[in-house]
């Protein structure tokens, strides 16, 4: 890289419907502090409310689906911090009985 370059932090992308959206090649720390529950066709999507420790976005706890195994006090690498997650609507989660 020269001397005068400074390193890109942010790339404009547009979608087919024209809309653009912001993603920040950074990514951002944020850490695990609720489970909600379980969402998608098989439940392999936990969903999980976490607070932003960097960025813009600094302190503001969001809702964000997570694939994989997760638990309270991970931390969560975040590409973007504008989206949240919609709310999961039913009241029984998959694969709990109680």
């Amino acid at each position: 890289m020269a001397k005068n370059q400074k390193p890109q932090q942010e790339v404009k992308t547009q979608n087919a419907k024209g809309s653009d959206r912001i993603l920040s090649l950074v990514a951002v720390p944020a850490t695990v502090k609720e489970f909600v529950g379980r969402t998608g066709f098989r439940g392999e999507i936990t969903q999980v409310k976490c607070l932003v420790q960097e960025g813009k976005d600094k302190g503001r706890l969001m809702r964000r689906n997570v694939r994989g195994a997760v638990r309270v006090g991970d931390v969560l690498m975040l590409r973007e911090t504008e989206i949240e997650a919609r709310r999961i609507k039913s009241n029984v989660t998959k694969g709990s009985y109680s």
